[in-house]
């Protein structure tokens, strides 16, 4: 899987992303959860760059590679990382894109789309599918996280940081030794005493306790005229099954814009990392797609596309 590693610089900040496939084909953005990186993503971007999709994963602000926030209160939260998303695509040249999102990406994806943040963005993102998240979240779930992500443990090898993820991280389902070694590695940091700890600033918890609202995105969501996907995985504690039947009754779902979809053997959230999770997500974009052919001619972003390159290394 060949991809390139690139740097913007998006409200002020500098944000990390990877690129995959082709400069050319129809663009997806891929965003990851709360506590991880852009580097969750690499099964789903293999799989649409060899479709001849061109894929982009961000590392969110204090997540990755990407870097924290001097204003942990005030950025953490979802209108900023909405802003963060209206700069990255203006400097990459997107126009147009479908969004996958984890968890916490699913929930910048809702309020990107709304266009009620950012309403440069409510035309160009044509489709959206949500793993494990929903306008509405458990609040005991959201408490279970923010307990752990507040308070990231240091370990003194790498591979009890694994063990650790493991552990933690059981309800994404299956995943091969080798993609469990590849998470450690590409979300871990060391210390200045040496021990290794997860790759994200413990300070951005912050957004649970400065916007306790934050997510809770019926007004956003109802806001959407695109189609959206949700995926919950059938044992997950954070999206309940009575918030799905919900979303099929209002907004988009009243359209009949909505589809649930429950995915086995999974938690909080799907890894998207196994055939059926990547076919499932594959048909909707694809039909979507087809329904919307690829168009960038006269958005102001499409003259900047040439430059989208600057940065990456």
């Amino acid at each position: 899987m060949n991809y390139s590693s690139g740097y913007a610089r998006c409200a002020g900040r500098e944000i990390h992303y990877t690129e995959w496939g082709p400069r050319d084909g129809p663009v997806l953005v891929a965003w990851h959860g709360l506590a991880r990186t852009g580097r969750d993503m690499d099964e789903l971007a293999g799989h649409f760059a060899a479709m001849g999709w061109r894929v982009i994963c961000p590392d969110t602000l204090g997540r990755g590679l990407s870097q924290w926030s001097p204003s942990p209160a005030t950025e953490y939260r979802l209108q900023f990382y909405a802003r963060i998303a209206a700069e990255l695509l203006d400097a990459l040249g997107v126009v147009r894109a479908h969004w996958v999102g984890t968890s916490m990406g699913g929930a910048i994806g809702t309020v990107c789309a709304a266009g009620l943040f950012e309403p440069g963005l409510k035309d160009r993102i044509v489709s959206l599918v949500l793993n494990d998240n929903a306008p509405r979240l458990a609040e005991p779930a959201i408490e279970r996280i923010r307990t752990y992500a507040g308070n990231p443990p240091a370990f003194d090898t790498m591979v009890e940081l694994e063990a650790f993820f493991r552990q933690v991280y059981k309800p994404f389902g299956w995943l091969s030794d080798a993609q469990w070694r590849r998470l450690a590695e590409t979300s871990s940091r060391r210390l200045p005493d040496g021990r290794i700890t997860p790759h994200y600033d413990p300070a951005m918890v912050q957004q649970f306790i400065h916007h306790p609202d934050d997510y809770l995105l019926w007004t956003h969501y109802d806001a959407l005229e695109i189609p959206v996907l949700c995926l919950r995985g059938a044992e997950s504690d954070l999206v309940l099954r009575e918030t799905t039947g919900e979303m099929l009754r209002r907004g988009p779902g009243l359209k009949g814009l909505t589809r649930v979809v429950e995915v086995a053997n999974c938690g909080h959230a799907p890894a998207l990392n196994v055939p059926d999770q990547l076919d499932l997500i594959t048909h909707f974009i694809l039909e979507h797609e087809r329904a919307q052919p690829y168009r960038d001619a006269g958005h102001p972003a499409a003259g900047r596309q040439r430059l989208a390159g600057a940065g990456r290394a």
